[in-house]
């Protein structure tokens, strides 16, 4: 049986490629004029960089020699939810401050 250590890289591997995969599904539902609105990149820049994220994410591992592009594609990600996702969403509710 493998070391628990690889079964905590297993985890936050999954867990952050599945992170992605939302960011990029969300970005992809989302309206294009929407992005203009919140004053935030376009949505194909989003799509380019969401989706790449998850494919890089997908590919390499959040261990071995593809940890520096995962942590990548982990920071792209996260960008997106914490900051760019908020932001859509309020525009597209209306801006509403409750």
């Amino acid at each position: 049986m493998p070391p628990i250590a690889f079964w905590i890289c297993w985890v936050i591997d999954q867990l952050g490629t599945l992170a992605a995969l939302f960011a990029f599904v969300h970005a992809l539902l989302q309206r294009a004029d929407a992005y203009a609105a919140a004053d935030r990149k376009t949505k194909p820049l989003w799509l380019a960089i969401t989706g790449g994220a998850t494919l890089i994410m997908g590919l390499t591992g959040f261990w071995g020699n593809g940890t520096i592009f995962w942590l990548a594609g982990m920071v792209a990600s996260l960008v997106y939810i914490v900051d760019v996702r908020p932001k859509l969403i309020e525009v597209q509710r209306g801006g509403r401050n409750w």
